[in-house]
């Protein structure tokens, strides 16, 4: 596509939900720009208790740690998602991966049309988008997915929870394993619980 540099996330491409990890990111660069790529890359972030703090964000905590003085592999589990993801890939074959990604786009596209029918419920449509999109409510989303968890549903994530003002907003993702019955029974339970 003409990029310099890509970066992505690789969860979906086989790999478990897992409780948040380990996932697999990928960065890829032209080629006369490989060499120029650095050993590692070091983020600042803030833990749970707000105190600054950095994390290896291109290579783990061990990989530059000598084997023999090495307390822990706890992080090196990069190759094993690395693995997985080719092999489910590979099992994908030379069309699957156009034919997942257009499953998940008709599903989300559907999922969209049937909870945009839901009196007070508006799909955003700011942007294009894949299988990911924005939902308003009619009441705080948080309590919606409470509400909605109690019949089954892990229904989206509430978007107020890290921005301000989004109170009502819901992320919705619709992935090749939902169906379009399963869809239609998450709006009609949305309805039912708004």
């Amino acid at each position: 596509m003409g990029f310099d540099i890509a970066t992505g996330e690789g969860q979906s491409l086989g790999i478990p939900l897992s409780f948040g990890g380990p996932y697999l990111g990928f960065m890829a660069v032209k080629n006369e720009l490989v060499r120029q790529m650095p050993g590692r890359i070091v983020g600042a972030t803030l833990d749970s208790e707000g105190k600054r703090g950095f994390v290896l964000t291109l290579q783990t905590r061990e990989q530059h740690i000598r084997r023999h003085k090495a307390t822990s592999n706890i992080c090196s589990n990069e190759a094993l998602c690395a693995l997985r993801a080719a092999v489910f890939v590979s099992l994908l074959g030379k069309n699957g991966l156009k034919e997942l990604a257009q499953h998940n786009f008709q599903k989300s596209e559907f999922a969209k049309e049937q909870l945009s029918a839901i009196s007070g419920v508006q799909v955003k449509r700011s942007s294009p988008t894949f299988n990911e999109f924005t939902v308003l409510l009619p009441a705080n989303a948080d309590q919606v997915v409470h509400k909605m968890v109690d019949k089954g549903f892990a229904c989206g994530f509430p978007l107020g929870r890290f921005y301000k003002g989004m109170d009502n907003y819901l992320l919705v993702t619709v992935t090749e394993k939902r169906t379009k019955e399963e869809i239609r029974r998450l709006a009609d339970s949305l309805e039912a619980v708004l």
